[in-house]
């Protein structure tokens, strides 16, 4: 991607040193949800009682204790401080690219722009939606309208999942934002009331997330169009680069990867191919009125 001349965008929170650094506050509620399963059967022993002492005071040292059972987030690899400040600043040049593009294209849908934050963490860091770590990859919180991303994430898409480049890096970035779009136009308000209006139904919510996902790979493809146009920011491989990344979060290669077997009724995100399709969708014609999923 051509993007050294490119601005950054100012609507970062970088926690990349409070996040890896000691001492913490009280833990969030959707923390204590999530870990209340692992607290309740120690505190009928005073064993239990110990642990979850040892635990408390490691915590607020600056450990995690959440990591040894895979939920805390934090890196075992040393990070190197140079390449993590430039991917820091490409990825906030990326963030400033959609700014600009979005800020222009929403009102020709009678929608003003409002730009969300991105928030740069190592390992884990709360936010409005809760306790947010590595392992969740890169997400939107409607709750506070901010980005959470672990650049980390960008070693994993290139390593474990074969999708490198920095455009990979872009259309995940850019599908986040997409997610954003969706919050201002009240859609994601609208799933998740119909969500809970089907209680138990996982069938009929994982199928109406998969459209909430597609969708956002389509508004990330209106991105790349309008960027390009704008921007002249692709060179020759980028698109490439995000269809592999697309294809391999898909959620059937996902399940094959980890089980061996695909169950469809369980999918989240979307098929392999339906992620290429969307996204390639909203590249191609650079219009919000094509991405339409929940037709």
């Amino acid at each position: 991607m051509r993007m050294d001349d490119e601005r950054e965008s100012r609507n970062v929170d970088d926690r990349r040193s409070s996040s890896q650094r000691g001492g913490r506050g009280l833990p969030s509620m959707g923390t204590m949800m999530m870990i209340w399963p692992l607290i309740k059967p120690l505190l009928r022993t005073k064993f239990g009682w110990v642990i979850i002492g040892l635990g408390a005071v490691a915590y607020f040292s600056g450990f995690n204790p959440l990591s040894l059972v895979g939920m805390g987030g934090g890196h075992s690899a040393p990070v190197n401080q140079v390449q993590d400040e430039k991917q820091a600043k490409f990825i906030k040049k990326v963030l400033a690219s959609t700014e600009d593009v979005w800020g222009q294209v929403l009102p020709k849908y009678g929608m003003r722009y409002k730009e969300p934050v991105m928030v740069l963490y190592r390992g884990s860091t709360r936010s409005g939606c809760g306790y947010a770590s590595a392992q969740m990859g890169p997400f939107y919180c409607p709750a506070d309208q901010k980005v959470y991303l672990d650049l980390g994430f960008f070693d994993e898409l290139a390593r474990k999942h074969g999708a490198p480049g920095d455009f990979a890096q872009a259309y995940v970035l850019a599908h986040e934002i997409g997610h954003h779009i969706q919050n201002m136009q009240g859609t994601l308000d609208k799933v998740q009331r119909a969500k809970q209006s089907w209680g138990s139904n996982s069938t009929k919510a994982n199928a109406l997330q998969v459209r909430v996902e597609l969708q956002a790979d389509c508004y990330a493809g209106v991105w790349a169009n309008r960027a390009h146009r704008q921007f002249n920011i692709l060179e020759p491989g980028d698109v490439e680069e995000a269809l592999r990344a697309a294809s391999s979060i898909g959620d059937d290669k996902l399940q094959r990867e980890a089980t061996g077997y695909v169950r469809p009724d369980s999918f989240t995100h979307g098929s392999s191919q339906q992620r290429v399709e969307w996204f390639r969708r909203g590249l191609n014609s650079g219009d919000l009125g094509q991405c339409n999923t929940f037709q």
